[in-house]
């Protein structure tokens, strides 16, 4: 068999372009023992694969250049040289970017296709889910009455942050988007209590409408000014979880600070970075009070669904630009 398979052919500096990746055609490597031969379904494209991009050092190894890209996914096993995964098993594993993935069983999760749509488990019920959780929960300390602002709101992370957060109590939850209908969604079908459009003036002001009495907890999902104007609106005691800041990943030259960071002092704030792979002792607990919010309609989600392995690259450009509602897709 061939596989059609995405390479990364040179270390883009700013915004990636086309040249610096090329769909490759190879061939379908069968598995050995304890592998297992997986027809990817569903492929998961994601802001943080931009910094793998780069050659810096960071906390995860950067792609390796001519070679196959990888990323979360969901498929089918149709052969296996492991014990306890069977051919028509699906199975939620890393080789993503590829029609076909050989993997080591032991990389490979049994998922259910009956419990819930394959889909999900890139993205509500999937490590976006659980970033949105521990992040809210563990690293920003959430308690119920806290006043929650989100940024990237309408995005897989920011619109169940903002959920869980209601969900749990929060006295208020305001999110930012780059469009008015995102506004729109996350008033109207997420629950959210305020929404702005953060193109239509200054973060800072439009938060302190949206927020008068500020804010208890920021999730940062972009960094830049909204994370200065959360630190403007920080109560006493308030914190702030850095989960990503993708106005920034494109730049060429080191974006500047916050210039208001002696803020925290006053108001004895705490911000705090975190990766989702530090929290996965969280899963099970995760999957037990989320997985219920989503079958009974309590916690609603979105995605955005490109169709073809051809248009993955194009998907994930899609993601830095914030073309998507929800978890960017890719069905194959």
């Amino acid at each position: 068999m061939i596989n059609r398979e995405w390479h990364l052919l040179s270390r883009p500096e700013g915004w990636p372009k086309p040249e610096d990746f090329a769909l490759v055609e190879a061939e379908v490597r069968r598995p050995g023992d304890g592998q297992v031969l997986v027809r990817n379904k569903y492929l998961s494209v994601d802001p943080y694969m931009r910094g793998r991009m780069s050659a810096a050092k960071s906390y995860v190894a950067p792609f390796e250049l001519g070679k196959v890209m990888q990323g979360g996914a969901v498929g089918e096993v149709v052969e296996s040289g492991a014990e306890g995964i069977a051919p028509g098993d699906h199975v939620l594993h890393f080789g993503g970017w590829r029609e076909y993935a050989t993997i080591d069983a032991k990389q490979a999760v049994k998922v259910d296709p009956e419990a819930a749509p394959l889909s999900t488990y890139l993205g509500v019920l999937g490590m976006t889910g659980l970033t949105a959780y521990a992040g809210l929960l563990r690293t920003a300390s959430f308690k119920e009455g806290d006043s929650v602002f989100v940024s990237g709101a309408a995005g897989a992370v920011g619109s169940q942050v903002g959920q869980i957060a209601k969900l749990k109590g929060a006295s208020r939850v305001i999110g930012s988007a780059g469009s008015d209908e995102k506004v729109k969604l996350l008033v109207e079908e997420y629950g959210f209590d305020a929404a702005f459009n953060y193109k239509t003036g200054k973060v800072s002001a439009l938060l302190r409408e949206a927020a008068p009495d500020g804010i208890d907890v920021y999730f940062d999902n972009v960094g830049g000014d909204h994370l200065e104007a959360a630190i403007g609106s920080l109560n006493e005691g308030g914190r702030i979880a850095v989960c990503g800041m993708i106005s920034v990943y494109n730049n060429t030259e080191p974006a500047p600070g916050p210039r208001n960071l002696a803020r925290l002092i006053q108001t004895r704030g705490r911000i705090e970075g975190f990766l989702v792979g530090d929290h996965y002792d969280l899963q099970p607990q995760f999957v037990s009070e989320v997985g219920p919010w989503v079958a009974s309609g309590q916690l609603k989600y979105r995605e955005t669904v490109v169709e073809g392995i051809e248009n993955n690259l194009e998907a994930f450009l899609g993601v830095l630009r914030g073309d998507n509602t929800g978890k960017m897709i890719v069905k194959l």
